[in-house]
């Protein structure tokens, strides 16, 4: 736990010269955040000066060069850096990348070394951050090499939870990278996070299909018949409720998620667009089946946003709470295990409305 039983959330700058800046500053200009975290950023302070200078902002932060020093009920900003940087909003360079993956892998060894309780990252961009020491699509390739468990990208909102079998993957490879092992991997991740990160008992978890209407008996594509039904009636016999494959493009449209805590999507898309859709600005990426925990907003860099000061915070400031909430849940889920005996759970956290 933080200090002071405040949870410590550390936070990666993201890309400079997109819109990470603006949602960190709007997010914490509300002093209220201080009540349920300590906020760390790992950047430097005379970054951090250039953006509160920019954005106008009288927020306030307390540098220091190790986290150790950090203070509670301040926005601490650890100085992974000394060096003046230049900062072009807007514009996707080099600079953007390399300062990125500076802040990120300082904050993920903190993470690793249980400096700090969570990680929130804010948007980098996927070209620019690739080079000879970062060769990763993204965060969460990345954070499943540095941390333990098998990763799952899991999207949430109030209301809503979806999972993807397979991620940042090109259309075209998508069937040959939709394994039986993959299938049983990442039901029994999301079945396990909805249980340890969600305090869901007994989780209902709907999968989607891989082809149009899940193949039409065959007649689109037989992988649904073939590999996803009897894969998902072994996952049956084990005990989990997992019901599908269902056909994806009415699955939304009829409110039919409504009935399940999860639903996993075959791919990228088929999950992400209707999930943007009923929950952009509120929806939150969820890092789920590591040993630590990591979110990060629902959106991108947006540099065509990038120092205008227009940028819509809400996502970010939801992922904040969102690894709050995980956080207790996860610690509360690990004392009960120890307490067979305890047969509810409670959870301690109210998230601020």
């Amino acid at each position: 736990m933080g200090t002071e039983d405040k949870i410590v959330v550390g936070i990666s700058i993201g890309d400079i010269n997109g819109i990470g800046s603006e949602i960190i500053l709007k997010t914490f200009e509300d002093s209220r955040m201080l009540e349920f975290c300590t906020p760390v950023i790992f950047a430097s302070v005379k970054l951090m000066s250039f953006f509160k200078k920019h954005f106008e902002t009288d927020i306030n932060f307390h540098g220091i060069d190790k986290i150790e020093d950090l203070i509670p009920k301040k926005i601490n900003v650890l100085n992974v850096w000394k060096e003046h940087v230049n900062v072009s909003f807007g514009e996707e360079n080099e600079k953007g990348g390399e300062y990125a993956i500076k802040s990120l892998k300082a904050a993920v060894a903190a993470l690793k070394e249980s400096k700090i309780d969570a990680l929130v990252t804010a948007p980098i961009n996927k070209s620019n951050i690739q080079s000879e020491g970062f060769n990763f699509p993204g965060h969460t390739d990345y954070l499943a090499q540095e941390l333990q468990g098998d990763s799952l990208m899991l999207l949430i909102s109030e209301s809503l939870r979806v999972g993807l079998l397979t991620d940042h993957v090109a259309v075209k490879d998508v069937v040959k990278n939709i394994t039986r092992e993959r299938i049983d991997n990442k039901i029994n991740t999301i079945h396990q996070t909805l249980i340890e990160d969600f305090a869901i008992e007994k989780p209902k978890i709907a999968v989607l299909g891989i082809n149009p209407h899940t193949g039409d008996n065959g007649i689109i594509g037989d992988e649904d018949d073939t590999l996803l039904r009897p894969a998902l009636d072994n996952i049956r016999k084990n005990g989990k409720m997992v019901f599908g494959p269902y056909a994806a493009d009415s699955f939304f449209g009829s409110g039919n998620y409504k009935n399940f805590d999860a639903i996993i999507a075959s791919y990228h898309d088929q999950g992400l667009i209707p999930f943007k859709t009923l929950a952009f600005g509120k929806g939150v990426n969820f890092t789920a089946g590591l040993n630590r925990i990591r979110t990060s907003p629902d959106h991108g860099t947006a540099f065509d946003l990038a120092g205008k000061n227009e940028a819509n915070f809400e996502s970010f400031r939801e992922a904040v709470f969102s690894a709050i909430s995980i956080y207790n849940t996860r610690e509360e889920y690990k004392e009960i295990s120890k307490n067979p005996l305890q047969t509810s759970r409670k959870r301690s956290y109210s998230k601020k409305k």
